[in-house]
């Protein structure tokens, strides 16, 4: 059984004299416990407002969300029951309260979980940061460390699913991969799920179980992270594989993706992403595509398909 399950979900953003804009547009997708899912894409894809949805912080226009069976409900004025979810930020120094100790941040998570013997500094401890810090206020810090502060109150309230919402974009190239790589550590030892976001495929393939990809509001494609990099069948997909710079000394830029993600509240006929792809047919201009894990007309049965140009499938 699922941990969670999000089943054909829309989103919308509504406002006064402007367009729809349709940020989530139909996205099925599941995660397990002890399971990592890696949800990529471009920027202003709805990686955020899926996960926002998720979270309860936006409300959803159809579809539906739920988590260990039950639904998840949008954040209204009261107070609602424990959900046993919980959200590493982007950016972790504006999630954390500047005037507070880190320590008392975290153990608000402690209290609202009901845990008595565990201390803040043995989260931090946790997360790989001195004990000593619990004393300390957010300025103290670097990025990386503030990361790793908004993941041990994350932990605190015992979550049995994490969020992690482009966790590593605003941290040193050198801390990205450390954690990531902590957050998919401590999410399987204590058995939750991890829905990780991220732009960065080369991160994402490190930890994940999964990847799904998103595109415009869509999941394009989605399967096992080995099969998904060694194998990329959607041609976005692919071109996200093409845009990792390769460490081969060739001095070869990677190859960029022409055109940009066009405006969601007025997204193209037929397959969203017909306008940038290379493969381009007369049926992707005019029938979208949604079906399997694979959602492109050249790997639908009875259709003329282009040879497809690989990425980079299969490089280290």
């Amino acid at each position: 059984m699922s941990l969670l399950t999000i089943d054909d979900l829309v989103v919308e953003h509504r406002s006064p004299g402007r367009p729809v804009v349709r940020a989530v547009a139909g996205v099925s997708l599941d995660v397990r416990a002890g399971e990592v899912v890696g949800l990529v894409g471009e920027s202003g894809c709805g990686k955020s407002t899926l996960a926002r949805a998720v979270c309860g912080l936006n409300p959803i226009t159809s579809g539906g969300i739920s988590f260990e069976g039950h639904a998840v409900t949008p954040l209204g004025l009261r107070r609602r029951r424990l959900t046993g979810i919980q959200m590493v930020f982007q950016d972790p120094y504006a999630s954390l309260n500047p005037r507070r100790r880190v320590g008392d941040q975290i153990a608000d998570g402690l209290r609202t979980s009901g845990d008595t013997a565990t201390r803040p500094a043995d989260l931090l401890e946790r997360v790989g940061l001195p004990r000593e810090f619990a004393g300390r206020h957010p300025h103290e810090f670097s990025g990386g460390q503030r990361q790793r502060i908004a993941i041990a109150r994350a932990l605190a309230a015992r979550p049995r699913l994490l969020i992690g919402d482009e966790p590593i974009s605003a941290l040193d190239a050198s801390a990205q991969a450390q954690v990531a790589t902590l957050m998919r550590d401590l999410a399987v030892e204590s058995g939750a799920g991890l829905l990780f976001i991220s732009h960065d495929l080369s991160v994402v393939r490190l930890i994940a179980d999964r990847i799904a990809v998103m595109y415009l509001g869509r999941i394009v494609e989605a399967g096992d992270t080995a099969e998904v990099w060694a194998n990329p069948r959607h041609p976005y997909t692919r071109a996200l594989l093409g845009a990792i710079p390769a460490p081969d000394g060739l001095g070869v830029l990677p190859a960029e993706l022409p055109g940009d993600v066009p405006d969601p509240a007025d997204p193209p006929s037929g397959c969203r992403f017909h306008p940038r792809c290379p493969h381009v047919m007369d049926v992707c201009r005019v029938e979208d595509p949604v079906f399997g894990p694979v959602s492109c007309w050249l790997h639908a049965d009875g259709i003329p398909s282009a040879p497809p140009e690989a990425g980079r499938p299969g490089t280290a």
